[in-house]
C-alpha cells in the first residue's frame, strides 16, 4: 500500500440479534490488530444506526463493506470466515478490486465512519 493511501474501511453491516453477524466481531478485531495503519474496522448494527444504510435495503446479514475513502471496493453478503476476509482485504490492498457502483452506495463509507465515532 502506498504510504499516502488512506486505510481501508472494513465494516460488517449487521444486526445484534444475528449470531452469524456477531461471529464477525473477533475476525474484525484480529484483522485490526494484524493490519494496523492499513485498515480501520467497524461493526455496525444497522437497526441501532438506521441512518447508515440510507436508501440501501440490506436484507441479508452479514453484509461486508470494504472501502478506501469514499470508494466502495466490495459490498456483499459474506459469511464470517477468516481466510475469505483476509483474501478480500489483501485484494483491496493490492489494488485488485475495482470501484463498485450500485444505487445507494454513495456516501455509505462516510455514514459508517460517522456511526462509529
Amino acid at each position: 500500500m502506498p504510504a499516502t493511501a488512506s486505510p481501508l474501511l472494513v465494516a460488517c453491516l449487521c444486526a445484534e440479534w444475528c449470531g452469524t453477524c456477531r461471529d464477525y466481531r473477533p475476525l474484525l478485531e484480529q484483522l485490526g490488530r494484524e493490519r494496523v495503519g492499513q485498515v480501520e474496522i467497524a461493526w455496525v448494527d444497522i437497526e441501532d444506526h438506521d441512518e447508515v444504510p440510507g436508501t440501501l435495503d440490506i436484507e441479508d446479514f452479514p453484509t461486508l463493506l470494504i472501502a478506501r475513502g469514499d470508494d466502495v471496493l466490495f459490498y456483499g453478503t459474506v459469511l464470517p470466515h477468516a481466510q475469505t476476509l483476509a483474501r478480500l482485504v489483501q485484494s483491496a490492498l493490492d489494488g485488485d478490486l475495482g470501484v463498485v457502483s450500485l444505487p445507494g452506495l454513495a456516501g455509505l463509507p462516510s455514514r459508517v465512519r460517522d456511526a462509529c465515532t
